[in-house]
């Protein structure tokens, strides 16, 4: 027959093992991988839609483990009170708290933790069951105690509305964490940065600009201009009449062509502005999400950049947009331009019209793009004038040297990456 002392030792090892449970568990469902969970849930398991139950309500979760565990601890802690009391007298308590200080770290806490983050999405799948069901019996004290937490939130002026939400930061963040242990290549995390890269920037940071565009004069004879769509990369070009910037049409080449075959190949009365359609115009201040979701609604794929005061800036095409995500595009007919190339000495030698974001994506940058959108832009922002052929700067972790200019422009620059990339001051020479 089993004796009191017996009967609290078996006592204490459930109590210690339906801690454990509750340790482990918090823990599992904590570390648990939500995108993976996620995945298991759509796929038809149960038991991920369980634990994707669990991590949307956190604070009744957490307020149901707690309570348990605690419950279990004490409950072990005073039977062993009582137990050791009994065998040696007031110097049970010292040896009761002792023997579950030991028990309770060890295999009610690191035991159970440990493995739980070793093993979360399996252990928090196969708890599950479980702990929906101990959330459900403890929603009135959960319920209490977050009502009363929420009221001492208040009373010391605390914020106790936290974002659930996943956060941009946090995504990014887990790119680069992803990245950085070699779960993404190079050219796979730039295109999901590209993805939410979308909505922060504008047309005017990826444009064509205006001095870099193709156009045609409308009025010139219709020989000159087919000639020049026939030499032309683009199959869409700008028309203008009495001033460059005085956009009047775009004519398509496939147009022309559907024109030309209709005459028979005659190019006598082509009419071009009659071909050619209507230029759209977008503000400069446009995002790339804005503009992608434009393009889809209106069937296109060009449109011309004007700024505040209707003045033209530039143009923006869909491939644009797409080449901020899966990076050059490069067909057939285009002029491959190389705008940064590393030198010997392990330098780089980029153009000055390359924009800030394409290199810190080619090179794993992160030159600040706030105050320019060109390296030349940087470096004028940054050295408070046109520098000289010559000159030299250093800031943000780089050495900028000017190698060409063309008048007021700088064309191309020598960057160097810094030793100590703490040098933040400008340098000149």
């Amino acid at each position: 027959m089993i004796g009191p002392l017996e009967l609290f030792l078996v006592l204490i090892v459930v109590c210690i093992v339906f801690s454990a449970v509750f340790s482990g568990s918090e823990t599992a469902l904590i570390a648990a991988n939500r995108s993976k969970i996620h995945s298991l849930g759509l796929s038809g398991n149960q038991r991920a839609v369980k634990v994707t139950g669990l991590m949307q309500d956190r604070e009744r979760l957490i307020g149901a483990i707690l309570v348990g565990n605690n419950l279990f601890n004490i409950a072990a802690a005073s039977m062993a009170t009582y137990a050791f009391t009994q065998l040696v007298g007031e110097a049970g308590v010292i040896y009761a708290t002792t023997a579950m200080t030991v028990l309770v770290v060890i295999f009610a806490e690191v035991l159970p933790k440990t493995y739980a983050i070793r093993n979360s999405e399996r252990m928090a799948l196969a708890v599950a069951p479980f702990m929906s069901g101990v959330v459900w019996v403890t929603r009135p004290v959960t319920a209490a105690l977050q009502a009363l937490v929420r009221l001492i939130f208040r009373m010391v002026g605390a914020d106790n509305d936290g974002d659930e939400n996943v956060s941009e930061e946090e995504i990014r963040g887990t790119l680069a964490l992803y990245k950085h242990e070699g779960g993404l290549v190079k050219d796979e995390h730039a295109m999901m940065d590209g993805v939410l890269d979308l909505s922060q920037v504008e047309v005017s940071e990826i444009m064509t600009h205006r001095k870099s565009m193709e156009t045609i004069n409308a009025d010139d004879p219709a020989a000159d201009i087919i000639e020049a769509i026939l030499k032309s990369p683009h199959t869409r070009i700008p028309l203008w009449q009495g001033d460059p910037d005085n956009i009047v049409g775009v004519l398509h080449a496939k147009n022309l062509l559907r024109e030309l075959h209709r005459r028979g190949g005659s190019i006598d009365g082509v009419e071009i502005m009659e071909i050619a359609t209507e230029p759209w115009f977008v503000p400069d201040t446009t995002s790339l999400s804005e503009q992608l979701t434009a393009f889809r609604e209106r069937h296109a794929h060009f449109a011309l950049v004007v700024d505040e005061y209707g003045t033209l800036m530039g143009l923006v095409t869909l491939e644009d947009i797409l080449e901020e995500i899966v990076g050059e595009i490069e067909d057939e007919h285009d002029v491959v331009v190389e705008e940064a190339a590393v030198t010997e000495d392990g330098s780089i030698m980029a153009e000055g019209a390359a924009t800030i974001r394409d290199l810190n994506r080619e090179f794993d940058w992160s030159l600040p793009v706030d105050e320019a959108t060109t390296i030349a832009g940087l470096v004028i922002h940054e050295a408070q004038q046109i520098p000289d052929v010559g000159q030299v700067f250093a800031f943000h972790g780089f050495r900028f040297e000017v190698t060409e200019r063309q008048r007021n422009q700088i064309t191309q620059l020598r960057i160097t990456p810094l030793q100590d990339n703490s040098t933040d001051a400008d340098a000149s020479s």
